[in-house]
């Protein structure tokens, strides 16, 4: 069986990775319906070595859709996922505006599929980049010991603004190392040779971004009471999210433990080797990767009981593309 996909924001750099894996997984795709705003209706992107013109993202441009991939933003997902849930089609949306509905699922395949079948909107929402590799990594940990408290730092790459922000950091860096001025124009400031938090602010004092990573990983674990404090920052990589991450439990956890609970732990690859320089999960490693790279696990020096450990993953990959891909094979292949 074969089915009809669309794909919301084809355009971007999310929508293009979304067609690239349903591609590279081999979905049973009948036909691809790309998707985007009147601005970029016409274009053509690539789908198994074709050429495929995009159309305007209208609701009646999801008639006969059976699978909805949407990477629109959160204003066109609000306009539009509920018309094309209407219309028959599952809808996967990987923005924010669904995430903390709570007739809307938010789901990691890894963590909790379950949750994908009761969907009383047709509507499936992808969590936050950020999130997604933190929650496959602390999932295992969470199930055997319970997660109190998080504190969590990101490392946050340019792909998560989107492709402008990517061409932006490029001609930056080659701008200083020619010498040349460069006023940046997606970043609030320099991001070459330096940090940033870029995103909107939220409420007390914390970013949009960081609020996300407390709810969202709530919700996705079912347990509002565990502790979340975030710190996100974006730094000078293309692409691949970074995360360091203390973790304290309702039960001391050892270093040796977690290790063993994360050992051939769904949807990542642990990285075992003992402490050297350079000898841990980098993002120049996992761009392109289905798989979160976990290591640096150690027992918390202040803490009795806590660990830290190290978490990298590609962010338009499982953290966007591949997220809903799975989310869709699991519904609809199985």
């Amino acid at each position: 069986m074969s089915f009809v996909v669309a794909v919301a924001g084809a355009t971007g750099v999310v929508g293009r990775e979304m067609l690239q894996t349903l591609e590279q997984r081999k979905f049973p795709v009948k036909r691809i319906v790309p998707l985007a705003s009147s601005r970029s209706a016409g274009t053509r992107v690539h789908f198994r070595g074709e050429e495929v013109t995009v159309q305007e993202a209208t609701p009646e441009a999801f008639q006969g859709v059976q699978i909805a991939l949407f990477s629109a933003g959160a204003a066109a997902s609000r306009q539009l996922a509920p018309e094309a849930a209407a219309r028959g089609a599952v809808v996967i949306d990987n923005s924010s505006a669904w995430r903390m509905d709570p007739e809307v699922p938010l789901v990691v395949p890894e963590v909790n599929l379950d949750h994908a079948h009761h969907r009383p909107k047709g509507i499936i929402a992808n969590p936050n980049c950020s999130t997604i590799q933190l929650v496959v990594a602390l999932a295992p940990l969470h199930r055997a010991a319970r997660l109190k408290h998080i504190v969590v730092s990101t490392y946050q790459a340019a792909s998560g603004k989107g492709h402008a922000a990517m061409e932006e950091l490029q001609h930056h860096a080659r701008a200083i190392a020619l010498g040349e001025p460069f006023t940046p124009t997606i970043f609030p400031g320099a991001l070459a040779f330096n940090l940033l938090s870029d995103w909107k602010a939220g409420e007390q004092g914390y970013s949009e971004e960081e609020l996300k990573m407390v709810n969202e990983t709530r919700k996705i674990l079912g347990d509002p009471t565990i502790g979340v404090s975030p710190t996100t920052v974006r730094v000078p990589v293309l692409n691949g999210h970074s995360e360091s991450v203390h973790v304290q439990f309702h039960r001391p956890m050892t270093a040796a433990e977690a290790t063993s609970l994360l050992r051939g732990a769904p949807g990542m690859i642990l990285d075992e080797r003992p402490y050297g320089p350079g000898l841990h999960p980098q993002p120049a490693q996992v761009s392109g990767r289905d798989e979160v790279l976990v290591g640096r696990i150690r027992d918390d020096l202040a803490v009795p009981g806590a660990i830290n450990l190290w978490v990298v993953g590609d962010n338009l990959r499982k953290g966007a593309a591949l997220n809903a891909v799975q989310i869709a094979e699991a519904l609809f292949l199985r």
